[in-house]
């Protein structure tokens, strides 16, 4: 359809029926009118407006020229070049030739189509291109999720060899009159030397921003450092403390955030001997 509507704009119509066009292009009109019913009804009015037009400007021949070319038929077409010219008009010719169209409307057509398309095109490729970031950006967080759950798997593993292990002795700290209901588990395994304190299990008042919790080891009757910590209720993982060879308790106290070369007696949480 969409070949037919271009063709009948090409103009090859209204130059079939003003007689200029080729053998070809007329032989060709001429069978395109047979096989689509739309080109011939478009000739025929062609042809009506033609005709319409034609009647609209005609303009009637004087009286006295209609005779003498009556007289020129009826003397064997003699020559009438000896009529007296004072007596004839010359007749203005009102013929006004159509305006042919040329085939500029096909390229009008094309270059509109071929933006429409390139239009089509574009927005068809940034949506595209969204699709993709929003399908990188989905892998991405599927990677993180994946690497942090791996994590987790591993630490998990880690925490159950601690109990798997039959080396590490554990130690239930208890709390002391500063804080009765504090308590903390505490595995120490002396053939590796690894201290890990159960921070899911932990019992212990919220330690300010100023404050941290300082894990004591007493070596001897003499306390040894082994880390600071945080009191965090969202933590259920073990956490790793400094190494020790030996101890008979172990012991935490309150500190400045950082930690003390020596414990603060008055402010020992939570006790345990072996």
């Amino acid at each position: 359809m969409e070949d037919i509507k271009a063709y009948i704009e090409s103009g090859i119509l209204e130059l079939y029926v003003l007689g200029d066009v080729t053998p070809a292009e007329k032989l060709q009109v001429e069978e395109m009118a047979l096989k689509h019913p739309a080109i011939k009804a478009e000739l025929g009015e062609i042809e009506r407006s033609m005709e319409l037009y034609a009647e609209s400007n005609a303009v009637e021949p004087p009286g006295h020229l209609r005779e003498r070319i009556l007289n020129s038929v009826l003397t064997n077409f003699a020559d009438d070049r000896n009529f007296n010219k004072a007596n004839t008009k010359i007749v203005q010719d009102n013929i006004v030739a159509l305006p042919v169209q040329t085939s500029y409307n096909f390229y009008k057509y094309a270059f509109a189509a071929c933006l429409a398309l390139l239009l089509a095109s574009s927005i068809a490729l940034v949506t595209l291109y969204n699709k993709l970031q929003d399908s990188n950006t989905r892998i991405a967080a599927l990677q993180t999720d994946k690497q942090h759950f791996a994590n987790r798997v591993n630490l998990m593993d880690h925490e159950m060899s601690v109990f798997r292990d039959p080396a590490f002795k554990f130690m239930k700290l208890k709390g002391t009159t500063h804080a009765p209901s504090a308590a903390l588990m505490v595995a120490w395994n002396p053939v590796n030397k690894k201290v890990m304190i159960d921070m899911g299990s932990m019992k212990m008042p919220a330690n300010d921003k100023e404050h941290q919790y300082q894990l004591w080891a007493l070596v001897a009757g003499k306390p040894v450092d082994l880390g600071v910590f945080d009191m965090n209720s969202d933590t259920t993982d073990m956490k790793e403390m400094k190494s020790i060879a030996s101890a008979n308790a172990f012991a935490v106290t309150l500190e400045p955030r950082g930690g003390s070369v020596s414990p603060t007696m008055d402010k020992m949480m939570v006790i345990g001997q072996f």
